[in-house]
Parts: structure tokens; C-alpha cells; sequence
């Protein structure tokens, strides 16, 4: 298909080499006269286009419709129609990875997490550093907001340590409800079991061989995978604890989530927290109300 700007290319070539009046060229052509004389009224912003390319080097994981979200909050007056434009002409893309294929089988809804420390979903990823020594992560998500209270990493992370990492998160952020979990070795100790129920929390397991039932925790490792662990490598402990801080300051303050209306988890809970009529309360619930159903992360 031929675009009007082309069209608008061939209108002038048969005037200027054939000497024919526009009428007529635009007949030829197949552009109708409106369209040919049409000039946009839209102001070109200047340094948009500079800064979008700023934010897709900082964050090569974010898609065009995460850019335009930050683009926004910096005061840019653009929507996602013209950012998706302008990601494309640039050729930018996120990789994709290729989809396993998944089984058929009817997959039973988790209850839905009504309040903030309802329920967090914990597990443990794995990479390495460059002098080839394993590396553990330990995550934790909270359900509802997405926050993310705890996030840390050791050479070897027993169920002594975990508690622990879990003690300041609590400090922090308060004492769940509830925790859903799988069935490692870490969480079936019995100093965390202990734990749990010194603290009176819940303990929920997941059905051996069922990720999925931990699919919040799950969503988020992979979003811990791909933005944080593939982008550094790691010559010591100190320096990945260290950015994955870094990492978990910016997902808990900045980092737009697609499930909570473009806000970040601390801005969610700021509005949340509001009381009623507060501007920034209707503001944070305009903006969710206005968002499409997309990925929780």
C-alpha cells in the first residue's frame, strides 16, 4: 500500500516533468486534493525523539507503551499511538523469547489479594558470577501492590538467612497475612516453620510440579531475569547485592506496572492512601480506569 506522503511524491513528479495541473496529477496518481494540500497543525516537540532513545538505552527491556508511560510522567504531552511510531521508525523492538508450548489442562483461578501484606509470594532464582561461583537470589512479591520487600542474594542462602531477610522486610513493611511458597528445601525447614508461626503467618504451598500456582512470584522472577541478571554481569557478592538494590529502589518507585494502571507500586499505595478527594487519589484512579487489560508486570 502506498502511502499519501509517496502519493504526494508521484503528484509532484508528474507536474514538474509533465507539466500537469494538480487536478489532474492527483487524478493520476490516485490521491485525492484534500489529502495532497492537507498540512498537519501539530507542533512539532522537539527532543522527544532524542529522549525516548535516552530511556530505551537506560531500560533496553521496556516496550514502547513502558516508554510512554515515563515519557509522560517528564511532562511530554504525547500518547502511545505516536510513541509506537516513532519506536518503529527507530527500529526499536524488545527481543522476544520463543514460547514453549503449554499444556491444555484446566488451571484453577488463585484468590484474588484484597489488601496490601495480604499475601506475599516468595522463590529463589539462580545465576553466577565471572569467576564461576553460583549466585541465589531470594525474591519477594507482595500480591496486591506489587511491591517488592525483600531482595537479596548470597553464594548459599539456608532457611536461617532467608528468615532473616524476611525479619527487616517486615520491619519495613509490615507482617503478611500469608505467604505462598514451593516446596524447596528452604521453606519445608523447620526453622522456617517455626517462623511462621511465631509470627502467626500463614504458610500456603504450592502442589509439587505446579508453578503456576505461584505464578505471581513466577511473573516477577522473570521480570528480576530479564531486567536486572541479564543486563551484569558479577564479579562479587557485594557488588550484586548492591544492584539489585539499585534495581528494587527503581522497581518500587518508578518502574510503570501495566496492572496497576501505569503507576509504580509505591505511587499505587500513595493513592490507595488517600483520602477521598484528594486530587492525586482521583488522579491514580482515572488513570487505571483509562488502561487496558494487559500482563500484571
Amino acid at each position: 500500500m502506498v502511502s499519501p506522503a509517496a502519493r504526494r511524491e508521484v503528484v509532484a513528479h508528474f507536474r514538474a516533468d509533465f507539466g500537469l495541473s494538480e487536478r489532474s496529477a492527483c487524478s493520476l496518481a490516485g490521491q485525492h486534493r484534500s489529502v495532497h494540500q492537507y498540512k498537519s497543525l501539530a507542533k512539532p516537540t522537539r527532543g522527544l525523539v532524542e529522549r525516548m532513545l535516552e530511556l530505551a538505552v537506560e531500560r533496553p527491556r521496556f516496550g514502547y507503551r513502558r516508554l510512554c508511560v515515563m515519557l509522560r510522567r517528564e511532562g511530554w504531552g504525547v500518547n502511545h499511538k505516536r510513541i509506537y511510531r516513532l519506536y518503529r521508525e527507530r527500529g526499536l523492538a524488545v527481543r522476544r523469547k520463543r514460547r514453549k508450548r503449554a499444556s491444555q489442562a484446566p488451571r484453577e483461578a488463585l484468590p484474588a489479594a484484597m489488601g496490601q501484606n495480604d499475601c506475599w509470594s516468595m522463590d529463589f532464582l539462580s545465576d553466577a558470577m565471572t569467576d564461576g561461583r553460583a549466585l541465589r537470589v531470594f525474591a519477594v512479591v507482595d500480591d496486591h501492590s506489587k511491591l517488592c520487600p525483600s531482595l537479596g542474594c548470597d553464594v548459599s542462602l539456608p532457611a536461617g538467612r532467608v528468615v532473616r531477610m524476611l525479619d527487616q522486610a517486615i520491619e519495613l513493611h509490615g507482617t503478611p497475612r500469608a505467604i505462598r511458597t514451593d516446596n524447596g528445601p528452604e521453606f519445608t525447614s523447620r526453622a522456617f516453620d517455626e517462623w511462621c508461626y511465631t509470627r502467626g503467618i500463614q504458610h500456603h504451598f504450592i502442589r509439587p510440579g505446579k508453578p503456576v500456582e505461584n505464578a505471581f512470584a513466577e511473573s516477577f522472577n522473570s521480570r528480576v531475569r530479564d531486567e536486572m541478571l541479564n543486563q551484569h554481569c558479577f564479579t562479587s557478592v557485594r557488588q550484586a547485592q548492591d544492584l539489585l538494590d539499585d534495581w528494587r529502589a527503581d522497581y518500587n518507585a518508578v518502574r510503570p506496572h501495566t496492572a496497576l494502571g501505569g503507576l509504580s507500586p509505591e505511587a499505587f499505595l500513595s493513592a490507595q492512601s488517600a483520602p477521598l478527594g484528594d486530587p492525586t487519589e482521583q488522579i491514580a484512579v482515572t488513570v487505571i480506569s483509562n488502561q487496558p487489560a494487559l500482563a500484571s508486570y
